[in-house]
């Protein structure tokens, strides 16, 4: 566990302006998805908040896993 630990920790540490810009994105359309279940005014926008919390999720991934994870 440690050792993955670090590793996220060293792919996090080699993120850009634009890395954060979408680890922020996908933890913002996070919480409106947490948001959706308790508030009826963001309902019939649900399915654009799932798409765009996917899509911000699958990028930070991406970022994370698989370009930064051994660059150290």
């Amino acid at each position: 566990m440690k050792g993955f630990i670090d590793k996220a920790l060293n792919a996090a540490n080699s993120y850009n302006v634009w890395d954060y810009i979408w680890l922020k994105s996908t933890l913002i359309f996070l919480g409106i998805l947490v948001g959706t279940y308790f508030a009826q005014f963001f309902i019939q926008y649900i399915s654009v908040v799932w798409v765009v919390f996917i899509l911000t999720a699958i990028w930070i991934v991406y970022r994370t896993f698989f370009k930064y994870w051994d660059k150290r």
